[in-house]
């Protein structure tokens, strides 16, 4: 795979001297007209051997180009606020918006080879964080992306050579570290695994470009004419660059499907939910205190139909935190900086570090559902949207995070009920728009969109809990119920003791009002009775403690008396 980067390319003085400026003035040019256009950013990975120029590389492409649209990112071993996060965090938060170039120094391949060579990470463990990193990559060309991977590369006679040349250079001796020789020594592996990684990540959507180091202006003019011929080439080309990548959907032919199959009529009473509601909260605040949650984040994600009541479940679960220990996302229509990264940048960037919660009201799912129904992305995005929240979701998970979902869903006839109650009272008129009220015409469309989603993306690290919300009590318990469960499961803890039973309760009729009245009240005088006849029982042993006392002290005051008229002796 390094063959024809061994091959001693080289471009003599003149000819660089003659190429330079035409090559500074259409990079300059072809800059411009991506800021421009404004449809696609740049991410230009620069990786390869020690010594090899990469830093001289980035130099001359801020040299060559304006450097106020130009962004540099150099990653080393993760600091401790990143390796509380998810190990994509800080390359999600430098990816360079539309109409931008962004050069990442190392990239996320540089962990992981450093991993591999030290041994520390196995074969195949490698092999799945590149396939990770095939998806992340492809991900990021589907959303528009225009990304170019560098290798530069050097024989191990070469790179020798050149570390001596730095080092002797007094200008440069400062980068030729002990660790850039002890590097040399741990050549062969390298390239094994460098070759490895070359291979499996080669996709034709973000292919790898091996260009020779040993000589500056070679190396420099490679990647700078790669870069203008990319850019342009991608600028001139007007065809759509996504296609779909899902399946179609199979048909419901008999109707039933995981909405329409739910018990809408479960319940609790204002007693029970009381009880309970105490109970989960106080289990769940032991459960984030925890030693073992330091080790892990928490994600809660809340999607529902409208005034399906996701505020006030989200409020009974905020109760039982610590109010330093959780952050609320409310998701709304993306802003301007959003609309020009990624689509999941907005909520990557809102991940929890260990220890920590974050609840999103509304979620990544929009995609799938408001986007899709109301078709403000193409068909291409959202059915390649599933496979990518999935390996988002895996990403939070294999990093300590525990993903929590849920669908709050209610009928046809209690959001109706509802809208109208929003719409009387002053308070909660701020709840409900024109939009809630247009949304219930395509209510048949939202259903086979949440349908579809729950069974795309309902996956064994997170899954999906529908919540029946026709009655709030019953939903906010189930909701609590469902996150000390599944953390108990996840920190490894022993369930909590004599779990209380959720039962779903049937509307009382008027007989059943009467016979619980009439019970009430029976329980009343029979109570009483039991404290009347209690009272008559310990009645005459009170009056004969008090009768003796009364003797002791007249008895008492006698001698008292006695003692006074006695003469002193």
């Amino acid at each position: 795979m390094f063959e024809s980067a061994e091959l001693g390319h080289k471009i003599d003085k003149e000819t660089f001297k003659a190429e330079e400026p035409k090559l500074r003035a259409a990079l300059l040019e072809t800059q411009q007209l991506l800021r421009e256009n404004g449809s696609f950013p740049v991410i230009i990975l620069i990786s390869g051997v020690d010594g090899s120029g990469k830093g001289e590389t980035i130099n001359v492409l801020y040299e060559w180009m304006d450097p106020r649209y130009l962004s540099t990112h150099a990653f080393y071993a993760p600091t401790a606020e990143e390796r509380a996060h998810p190990s994509m965090w800080r390359y999600w938060r430098a990816l360079p918006p539309k109409g931008r170039m962004g050069i990442f120094a190392g990239s996320w391949y540089s962990h992981p080879i450093a991993e591999r060579i030290s041994n520390d990470l196995s074969r195949s463990d490698f092999d799945q964080r590149m396939d990770q990193l095939n998806r992340f990559e492809a991900m990021l060309v589907n959303e528009g992306a225009l990304v170019l991977k560098f290798w530069i590369h050097l024989s191990k006679d070469a790179q020798r050579e050149r570390l001596k040349a730095i080092e002797a250079n007094p200008l440069t001796r400062w980068r030729v570290t002990k660790t850039s020789w002890d590097r040399l020594k741990t050549y062969d592996k390298m390239q094994e695994v460098a070759g490895h990684l070359l291979r499996t990540t080669n996709t034709p959507w973000a292919p790898w470009i091996i260009v020779e180091g040993t000589d500056d202006r070679y190396r420099s003019l490679t990647v700078g004419k790669t870069i203008l011929d990319s850019v342009q080439k991608r600028l001139a080309d007007k065809r759509d660059q996504n296609s779909p990548v899902a399946p179609p959907f199979s048909p419901r032919i008999d109707r039933l499907d995981v909405l329409s199959s739910l018990d809408m009529t479960q319940s609790l009473t204002k007693k029970v939910y009381e009880t309970e509601l105490a109970t989960w909260q106080g289990r769940l605040a032991e459960l984030m205190r925890h030693p073992e949650f330091k080790k892990r984040a928490l994600i809660l994600a809340f999607e529902g139909s409208d005034a399906a009541g996701k505020g006030g479940a989200i409020r009974r679960v905020m109760s039982a935190m610590d109010a330093r220990q959780y952050q609320i996302i409310p998701i709304a229509a993306p802003t301007e900086e959003e609309r020009v990264q990624p689509y999941l940048w907005r909520f990557w960037r809102h991940m929890p570090r260990l220890g920590r919660v974050v609840i999103f009201d509304r979620t990544w799912y929009g995609r799938v559902l408001v986007e899709r129904v109301e078709r403000f992305c193409s068909e291409a995005d959202w059915l390649r949207a599933y496979s990518e929240i999935n390996d988002f979701e895996h990403d939070l998970w294999h990093a300590g995070g525990i993903v929590i979902k849920f669908w709050l869903q209610i009928s046809d006839d209690e959001q109706l009920k509802r809208f109208d109650e929003r719409a009387k009272v002053e308070h909660k008129r701020f709840k409900i728009t024109e939009e809630d009220w247009r949304n219930r015409e395509k209510a048949g469309a939202y259903h086979e969109a949440v349908c579809d989603m729950i069974d795309r993306t309902s996956s064994g690290t997170a899954p999906w809990t529908i919540v029946e919300s026709n009655d709030k009590l019953f939903a906010r318990i189930k909701v609590l119920r469902t996150i000390c469960e599944r953390l108990e499961k996840e920190l490894k803890v022993e369930p909590m003791k004599e779990p209380r039973v959720l039962v779903a309760k049937a509307p009382k009729t008027e007989v059943t009002k009467e016979a619980d009245a009439r019970e009430v009240k029976e329980e009343h005088e029979h109570a009483s009775k039991s404290e009347q006849a209690k009272q008559s029982k310990t009645r005459p042993a009170h009056a004969s403690r008090a009768g003796k006392a009364r003797s002791a002290k007249e008895a008492k005051a006698v001698v008292e008396t006695e003692d006074k008229d006695r003469p002193a002796v």
